[in-house]
């Protein structure tokens, strides 16, 4: 009998993503995981951060409206979600933007255990510590070789890096997948990014066995789901709609693997 793909093993086991998430992204990002098939919680409160994360698939944790109080439930969820061996995603939105955003992703790196960072360039140079200009929480622009930068952050944290843009890219440290595909109009939608980053928390909890290409398969897959969805639409109104039925009604036919995917280069 053959193995179920990621995508059926997610929509079979409805894996819980606990996301401790901003304010602006809650809504859309609890809609696309349902739509995906997996079960969001949002639960951001320090009297129950880890009691949720405890009986969590993994844990969403995500800068995008900082509060001190949610950074302190951050560190309490995020370790007991590597006590249990859970995935653990950082989405550090804006990194570089304010004091209080670099102080606080210096932190959650130094006090948990990451599996996987996602973020745009702009926020992925911020941390790696290489010039580049980025534009408050919009990636920027800058000269630096991102997927060294990205290398550099892997290595250092000991987690996958996830730099997602026209086109994306996923490195251990070492091995690296480029991945190809999307539409422009995914840019117009704020929360893209931060439920993208939701969504490869929900497949890393079913992609245990090798966490670099579940990640890779989740950002093939977003990127098919944003090109279904520009099929239909006829401008970012409408493309938010559409975009949660491609994620509903996707299955592995829609996804072309060695269209989406190249690693070094050379078709996967």
């Amino acid at each position: 009998m053959a193995q179920p793909s990621l995508l059926q093993e997610l929509r079979t086991q409805n894996p819980l993503v606990h996301c401790i998430t901003n304010i602006v992204v809650a809504n859309f990002q609890a809609n696309g995981l349902l739509a995906l098939g997996a079960s969001p919680i949002m639960a951001d409160a320090i009297e129950e951060a880890a009691e949720v994360a405890a009986v969590s698939s993994c844990t969403l944790l995500n800068i995008g409206t900082l509060d001190p109080s949610a950074v302190e439930s951050m560190i309490a969820a995020g370790k007991v979600s590597s006590i249990k061996g859970r995935p653990l995603v950082l989405d550090p939105v804006g990194a570089g933007a304010t004091a209080f955003r670099k102080q606080t992703v210096t932190r959650l790196l130094e006090e948990l255990d990451i599996t996987l960072i996602r973020g745009n360039a702009g926020e992925i140079a911020s941390i790696a510590g290489v010039e580049w200009e980025a534009k408050g929480v919009d990636a920027g622009a800058g000269s630096a070789n991102i997927e060294e930068a990205a290398r550099d952050v892997a290595r250092r944290h000991h987690c996958l890096v996830a730099v997602t843009g026209e086109t994306d890219i996923v490195t251990d440290g070492d091995r690296i997948i480029r991945i190809t595909g999307g539409h422009p109009l995914m840019s117009k939608i704020t929360g893209m990014g931060c439920l993208l980053s939701a969504v490869s928390a929900a497949f890393l909890s079913v992609g245990t066995s090798s966490p670099i290409d579940a990640v890779a398969y989740s950002l093939a897959f977003y990127k098919r789901a944003g090109e279904l969805a520009a099929e239909l639409a006829s401008g970012p109104g409408d493309f938010a709609v559409y975009f949660l039925n491609a994620l509903h009604q996707m299955d592995d036919e829609a996804i072309d693997i060695d269209k989406f995917i190249i690693e070094e280069g050379v078709a996967k």
